[in-house]
C-alpha cells in the first residue's frame, strides 16, 4: 500500500463529498460563505480519513462511510470556529489563513458553527443507503462525543484549569475529551456505517481510536515546541507563551515524544486480528504521529 497516495485520495473524496454536501442557497449569502470558508480553508481531513479507513476495515466499502465522513469534519470544522473566538481561544490565524471571526465578523462566525453543527447531524439521520438502526446508533455517538461529556467538557476544563493542570493525568482526561471523543467517534462511526462490524471489532478499534486520540494531541503539543509558524499554519510556541499544560511541559520534550510512541504501539496492536484489513487504518496513524502540522 502507498500511504500517502491513500491518504492523498481520500483527503480529495472527502473534500469533494463535502462540497456536494454543502451545495446549497441560503438566506443570507455571506453566512453560505462563511461555512465554505470554515470547512474548505485547508485541514488534513484526519477524521474522515478514519471513518473511511475504519470501513475498509471492517470489509465496507467507501461509499456507505461518505455522511459520517462528512459529519465528522463539518463538527470539527465548527469546533475550531468557535474555539478561536475572542471569548474562547481568541486565535487570529488557522492554517494561515484569517480565522472566521476575523474574515468575517463574530457573529457571523458563531452563526456558522451553528450551522456547520446542525448540518452534521442532518446528513447523518438523512444518510442514504443507510440502515435506520445505524444511522441513529450514529447519531448516538457523535452527539455523545461533542457535548456535555465530551468535547465540550473538553473545552471547559481546558479554559478553566488553565496554569492549573499539573499531572499528566488531568491533562490526559482534557484531552481525551477536547480532540480524542471526537476521533473515537470518527473511527466507530466509519464501521457502523457498513453494517458490517461485530461488537468485538468496535471494541477493538475504540482501543485504537483512543490510543490515537490522545497521541494526535501530544504530536500537537510538540509541534507547537517544535514546529514552524509557515508549517505549522498558526503560531509556534503559543501555549507556551499563553503557559498552557503541555505534554512536554510536564514531562519533557522527549518523555512526550517516548508516550506519543508508545500509544501508537498499543493502539496498533489492538488491531491484529484485522490483519491485512487494518494496514491502511495503521498507516493513518503512522501519518497522525508524523506529520509536520
Amino acid at each position: 500500500m502507498n500511504t500517502p497516495d491513500y491518504i492523498k485520495s481520500l483527503q480529495d473524496r472527502a473534500s469533494a463529498v463535502l462540497e456536494s454536501r454543502l451545495n446549497f442557497q441560503g438566506h443570507s449569502d455571506r453566512l453560505v460563505e462563511a461555512i465554505h470558508y470554515a470547512v474548505h480553508s485547508g485541514g488534513k481531513r484526519i477524521r474522515p480519513l478514519l471513518c473511511y479507513a475504519s470501513a475498509e476495515a471492517v470489509g465496507g466499502v467507501l461509499n456507505k462511510a461518505d455522511n459520517c465522513a462528512c459529519a465528522v469534519e463539518l463538527i470539527h470544522a465548527y469546533s475550531l470556529v468557535h474555539d478561536d473566538l475572542p471569548a474562547m481561544d481568541n486565535d487570529e490565524l488557522r492554517r494561515g489563513l484569517p480565522t472566521s471571526h476575523i474574515k468575517f465578523d463574530e457573529a457571523t462566525a458563531i452563526l456558522a458553527g451553528d450551522a456547520l453543527q446542525s448540518l452534521a447531524f442532518e446528513l447523518l439521520a438523512n444518510a442514504e443507503n443507510g440502515d435506520p438502526a445505524n444511522n441513529l446508533q450514529m447519531v448516538r455517538i457523535l452527539s455523545q462525543a461533542v457535548g456535555w461529556k465530551g468535547m465540550v467538557a473538553g473545552q471547559c476544563l481546558d479554559i478553566e484549569s488553565a496554569g492549573k493542570i499539573k499531572s499528566e493525568e488531568d491533562l490526559a482526561l482534557m484531552h481525551r475529551l477536547k480532540t480524542g471523543a471526537l476521533i473515537t467517534a470518527s473511527v466507530k462511526m466509519g464501521a457502523i456505517s457498513t453494517g458490517l462490524a461485530s461488537v468485538t471489532a468496535l471494541e477493538q478499534l475504540e482501543t485504537f481510536a483512543d490510543c490515537m486520540g490522545l497521541a494526535f494531541q501530544i504530536k500537537d503539543d510538540i509541534l507547537d515546541v517544535e514546529g514552524e509558524t509557515q508549517v505549522l499554519g498558526k503560531q509556534q510556541g503559543k501555549d507556551q507563551n499563553l503557559d498552557k499544560a503541555t505534554y512536554p511541559a510536564i514531562l519533557g520534550l522527549e518523555e512526550a515524544r517516548k508516550r506519543m510512541f508508545g500509544l501508537f504501539e498499543e493502539g496498533t496492536r489492538a488491531l491484529a486480528s484485522f490483519g491485512k484489513d487494518a494496514e491502511k487504518l495503521k498507516g493513518i496513524a503512522s501519518y497522525i504521529i508524523e506529520r509536520r502540522h
